[in-house]
């Protein structure tokens, strides 16, 4: 059942999703080569709780961290540990912030320190995938519209694997909502885009294969070929003629531009 919020629940939704970005622009801030990722994991959660939110994952389903840290081959759900990030990694960060009632949900790949230029051009593909669903992201398109938008470019334009097993969804007064977001499909399938619909979505894209493998954790997910992978997702409500992206790169952006430690991927 897709659940359609009224334009206060709207703003509040917008809350929590500026709390992630806020999050993210923190990481962003102290990501650097020789913490773990236990480490960022705590900077995240203390971040949140003091703002007056709780973190959206933990102990969802039982997973036990505040985010997803996903480094390299990892696609999404990657569970913190005492990995010890290193120059030339890959690491993406999805959050989840639930405060006043509702959830956010946003995840950011950051390259840390010198990355190959095929790297590069991956994640900038993958943010720029992202914008491409978002522009369909308006009343009256359908779901499998976002995903053609999506499939099409990453795909047919730029020769990646678009992860199948995996999707966006719809997001409120619970973490996962319908309807199922796919990033691949037909133009003018799923269903139909009305005003109020909240809902994530979230590219993840492979270098090579869009073949996946679930390690011995149960959570993480990798590249069956161990190429790396990139994910970036944005909360977003759907309105009449042009989206309203709850979420915001542009603090992370700012915060990426400004650590030293990171390598910014700039959008074609």
């Amino acid at each position: 059942m897709i659940h359609y919020k009224t334009k206060e629940e709207i703003e509040l939704i917008r809350h929590s999703a500026q709390l992630v970005s806020a999050t993210l622009a923190e990481v962003a801030r102290q990501l650097k080569p020789g913490m773990s990722t236990l480490e960022l994991d705590a900077i995240a959660e203390t971040f949140i709780r003091d703002h007056g939110a709780v973190p959206s994952f933990k102990n969802y389903k039982g997973f036990p961290a505040t985010c997803c840290i996903s480094v390299n081959e990892a696609i999404v759900h990657g569970i913190p540990n005492q990995y010890i990030i290193k120059e030339g990694d890959i690491v993406s960060v999805d959050v989840g912030v639930y405060a006043n009632g509702f959830h956010g949900d946003s995840a950011y790949t950051f390259a840390v320190g010198e990355v190959p230029a095929h790297v590069q051009k991956l994640i900038t593909a993958t943010k720029t995938a992202l914008n491409k669903g978002l522009e369909k992201a308006v009343v009256g398109n359908r779901v499998g519209d976002i995903a053609y938008a999506i499939q099409e470019y990453v795909e047919k334009e730029r020769g990646y694997g678009v992860v199948r097993e995996l999707v966006g969804h719809g997001l409120g007064r619970n973490l996962h909502e319908d309807p199922q977001v796919p990033n691949y499909g037909r133009r003018g399938s799923g269903a139909v885009l009305k005003e109020g619909l909240v809902i994530a979505i979230e590219p993840m894209v492979n270098l090579g294969t869009r073949e996946v493998e679930y390690l011995e954790d149960n959570w993480t997910v990798v590249t069956r070929d161990r190429k790396v992978s990139v994910h970036y997702e944005h909360t977003v409500a759907v309105m009449k003629g042009k989206p309203d992206v709850l979420s915001t790169f542009a603090d992370i952006e700012l915060a990426e531009k400004e650590n030293p430690a990171l390598s910014i991927a700039v959008l074609n």
